[in-house]
Order: C-alpha cells, then structure tokens, then sequence
C-alpha cells in the first residue's frame, strides 16, 4: 500500500545512483507502474553491484550477498523503504513502504500457488548458491550451468510464457532432492552403489548361456557373446515380470506419485515418464498406445522427450558390462525421468485440454496374451533378437561411416595443412562450451565434448565403447599424456559424461521414435513429425542437467 500525498510524484527521470527525488512540478499521481519502474530499476542496480562483487572474490563478498537476502533486497519480495536521509528536500519526510511483495507486484499475473513455487525456487536457488560456493568452482560452474540450461529451454519455447510453473519447478525440485539423497548423503550414495553391485551380480547370471553356447573362450569377443547376451536375459526377465503384474504396479504407482504429488501432468504423459526409467524409447510409448491418437501435441512431445532423456534397462546392463559405473547409471535413469517431464512442458507448454484426465480410472496396462511363465520367458528372449541385430548392425555401420568420414575430413584437412581434422575433432570445438558449462575440467572438455558429439550423431553406444576405454585406461595406470595427446579424463569428468550420454537423444532414435509412434497412431503421423526436433534438443537438454546436478552434488561420491 502507498500513501502519497496528492499531486506529489516521482519523477523516474530523475533517478540517479540509486536515488529518489520527489518533485512538486508534476501533474500527475504516482501510479503503480511508476513504483515497479523504479523498484526494477533500482533492484537491478543494486544486484549489478553485488553480482560484481561475487564475480570479483566470492569469499569476501558473502556477507554483502547474504544482507542482501536477508533484507530481501534481492529477493522477488523485497520491501523498498526510502528514509528521510535520501531526500534532499527539506520538509519532505517521505516515507515510501514499497511492499512490491508477489501479492502485489505481481498479483496480475501470478496465483497465490504460483508465488509459492517462485518463492520456493528462490530459497532454493540462493540455498544452493551459498552450499555448492563451499565445494569449489567446479560445483558452482555446473550450478550455473544447470540455470543456463533451464533459461534457454524457457527462451525458445514453443509459446513463451504459457509454460506451467508447477511442472517445471516439481520436475527440477526432484531432481535436486533425489540429488541429495543419493550424491551428498553417505547413506544414500553407499545404498546406490550397493544396488548397482547387485545388478551387476544378477547381470554375470548370463555368463552360465555365454560359455554353454560360445564355450569357455568367449570372452575373447567381449562384446558379442559377453555384451550382447545380456540383452537376451534382461528382456526375458522383464517380460516374466510384466507378465505376474509387477511392472506394472511400480509403473502405475510412480505415475500417480508424480502425476497427484508433485508433477501435475497427465496420466498418459507421467505414465511414459515413469516407465522410461526401467524401458526403451520405443517400448514405452507401448503402455499407452490406444491414447496416443488422443493426445494432444504437447504430449506427444513430452513422451517422445521421455524416452530421448533415458536408456532402457537391458541397455543400461550392457553399458555396466562395458566397465560403466552401476551405480551413476542406475541415478541418472532416475532423475532424468523428471527432468523429461520439466523440460518437455517448458519447451512445448501445454495449450489444449488433455482428454485423459487424472479423474479417467480406466488407464490400465495389460498383461498380454501369454498363457504361462515359460512361454513369456521364451517370447521375451526371442523379441530381444531384433534388439541385438539392430545395435550390431548398427555399430558396424556407424563406426565404418566414422571412419570413412575421418578419411574425407583428413584428406581435405591436409589441403590447408591440418591433416589432423576429424569428426571428433570437430564435435569437441563445438561441444567444449557445454561440457565446461556441466562442470568439466578444462583439460578434459574437449575429450568430453567428442563423447557428446559421438552420442547425438551417431549413437550412445559408440560413445560409451568410447568412455569405457577412457576408465580402462585410466584404471591401467598409464601416463596421462602420449605425444601431447591425453589419454584418459578424471574421475569427475567421467562422471558427468555417464550421465550426459545416458539416454537416446540422437538423430538415429529420433528416426526410429517418429517411424513407432507415427505405426501406432497413423492419423498422427504429422504432429509426430512437426515436435520430433524439438523434443530431441529436449531430450538432450535434460541429459545435460542431470549431468550438471551430478557434477554439482559429486563430494560425496569422490569420498566413497
């Protein structure tokens, strides 16, 4: 509220180093505007010298920055209180309790709940702003990193400004609370690893089938008959479990978590969400393929940008098979399920009425129609068939292309002297700011960023083959640096890499993701088409940010 006496104004021209001067000429009254006008100005002043000072020596400016926020000055509440002492006119005692709080600046155009959620990401924002200082630059580079991401994801959206703030602050909020409890807590990091050791002891079951069928020799072909058969066993065992009614238990009550709880999505979309944790990008969409014809475009982007965010769970055994970490992959499939939902709706806001709503009870996953456990264990071996051919296949032909493409690019390279030109060459130029912005040590960005290119032109799978020779090598114990060139990253920047590459965001899925949705629901086929791009950049942005809370919350797991 303002009291302002009659006819007396503020005059915004007369604004200067920070100060108010009141002037008696004006015909006007002080209008609300007015007041935001110069609480803007004079906010974004104020935060320019304290932004400047923290760039300068964070250390030293941490005091400035914490009176900062406890006098909300900064703050999307601040209470703007100009004293006696600022007026230069004798007489004039004026007095301006400028509540701009958000039940009044910004009472047009925010609800009492969404001034909730703003003001909880502030506390949290300024929260973890002080915190990750404490760790290092590094954590707090992969902080402003993660923002970065997320403004980025809200400039170019589909339709600026409709994004829904519940969504992206539940789906980002997640990802820092699973963040915490797993990569800053001793408990939960040491259950994490414990759970991945499992795995990893349920997945070598597959070795008894290898050496029957190959012999005792099959190692010696790691990836077909030590790599591949894992395929087979998950599959089978995924199926048996879909078939006595488990998965979809676990799937149906994560989806009524995020969708009721927290997350405020539709069935269709939190139902996708959920099983992306556990299936492939072409397998999920499977639970709710009689809606997909009803869904509205931004769903449609939202579980194509669903499963580009994560891998599938047979996968995720190969890539631990390869010497991946079990542990980081098993989190990064976790919080990437989130993060999809968050980005999606912020890329591509929702702006029709879903038809399935969250009062629809009859949104329900079958069991098939198989009669028995040994013919769905059968079926399920026999579907992975066409997983396994698919992913050589394609291996052969993506790393023969690499190298035919290597060859081109050196060869026209040497025409101006720079026969060391090469696709990964390239890929690291282009993403070295990104990974430097995911927490990256400079030394390891370019490495790291031919990873990233390697995932999103080609495959995921290449680029992990890639990262397991990295950790081998590092593991071996050989030096760092052969002919200038280095030869394995740190642990660190291991790390954010496996949880960067850790889902199907490339041009190879987005081919195969539009030719299965576009099979399932044909009269479809061009709104499949029109948001495919879009939740392929999606896809990929939430890689980057879970990787960016990764490299944020790691202290724990260097310790471990």
């Amino acid at each position: 509220y303002l009291k302002v006496r009659p006819r007396h104004a503020i005059c915004t021209s007369c604004i200067h180093a920070g100060t108010i001067q009141l002037s008696m000429n004006h015909e006007k009254d002080i209008t609300l505007w007015d007041i935001i006008h110069i609480n803007s100005e004079f906010i974004s002043g104020f935060a320019a010298i304290v932004i400047a000072a923290c760039v300068l020596n964070f250390h030293r400016a941490v005091g400035l920055l914490v009176i900062s926020l406890v006098t909300n000055r900064l703050s999307l509440s601040p209470v703007f209180v100009v004293s006696p002492p600022f007026l230069p006119l004798p007489g004039m005692a004026f007095s301006l309790s400028l509540s701009l709080s958000l039940s009044l600046s910004l009472s047009l155009s925010l609800s009492p709940t969404r001034i909730k959620y703003v003001l909880v990401l502030v506390a949290v924002v300024c929260w973890l702003a002080l915190d990750t200082a404490q760790l290092g630059t590094r954590q707090l580079v992969s902080f402003s990193g993660l923002l970065f991401l997320i403004f980025l994801m809200m400039l170019f959206s589909k339709h600026p400004f409709r994004w829904s703030w519940q969504t992206l602050l539940c789906g980002i909020g997640l990802q820092f609370v699973f963040g915490l409890l797993i990569l800053r807590t001793t408990f939960g990091f040491a259950a994490l690893v414990w759970l991945g050791k499992q795995a990893e002891i349920f997945m070598s079951f597959t070795d008894a089938g290898s050496k029957f069928v190959f012999g005792a020799s099959y190692t010696d072909h790691f990836f077909a008959f030590k790599v591949m058969p894992i395929l087979v066993f998950l599959s089978s065992v995924i199926s048996i479990l879909y078939y006595i009614g488990f998965m979809q238990w676990l799937i149906c009550k994560v989806r009524k978590w995020e969708n009721k709880v927290t997350m405020g999505t539709s069935p269709t979309e939190s139902m996708v969400a959920a099983a992306n944790i556990f299936l492939g990008h072409i397998d999920s969409p499977l639970l709710i393929r009689p809606y997909i014809s009803g869904l509205t475009i931004s769903e449609i982007h939202a579980v194509m940008t669903g499963g580009f965010a994560s891998i599938s769970g047979s996968l995720l055994g190969a890539f631990i098979s390869l010497g991946v970490e079990a542990s980081h992959l098993l989190t990064a499939s976790l919080l990437s399920a989130p993060a999809s939902l968050a980005i999606a709706k912020t890329f591509w806001p929702e702006t029709e009425t879903p038809k399935v709503t969250s009062s629809d009870r009859d949104l329900k996953m079958g069991k098939g129609e198989s009669t028995n456990v040994l013919e769905v264990a059968s079926q399920g071996a026999s579907s992975a068939v066409g997983l396994v051919a698919n992913i050589v296949v394609n291996l052969i032909s993506f790393l023969a292309l690499l190298s035919f493409f290597d060859a081109v690019l050196s060869w026209l390279g040497g025409m101006f002297d720079c026969p060391q030109l090469s696709f990964a060459l390239i890929c690291s130029y282009v993403f070295m700011p990104l990974s430097f912005m995911m927490g990256v040590s400079w030394e390891d960005c370019f490495i790291v960023a031919e990873l990233i290119g390697i995932k999103t032109f080609l495959n995921e799978f290449v680029a992990y083959q890639k990262l397991s020779e990295l950790i081998k090598r590092r593991k071996a114990g050989g030096p760092a640096y052969v002919n200038n060139v280095k030869q394995y990253i740190s642990v660190h920047s291991e790390t954010i890499a496996t949880y960067a590459l850790c889902g199907f965001s490339n041009f190879a899925s987005l081919g195969m993701s539009v030719g299965a949705l576009s099979a399932m629901a044909p009269d479809r086929r061009s709104d499949i088409s029109s948001c495919g791009f879009r939740a392929l950049i999606a896809g990929s942005v939430s890689c980057f940010m879970t990787a960016c809370i990764a490299g944020e919350f790691q202290s724990i797991c260097a310790s471990i």
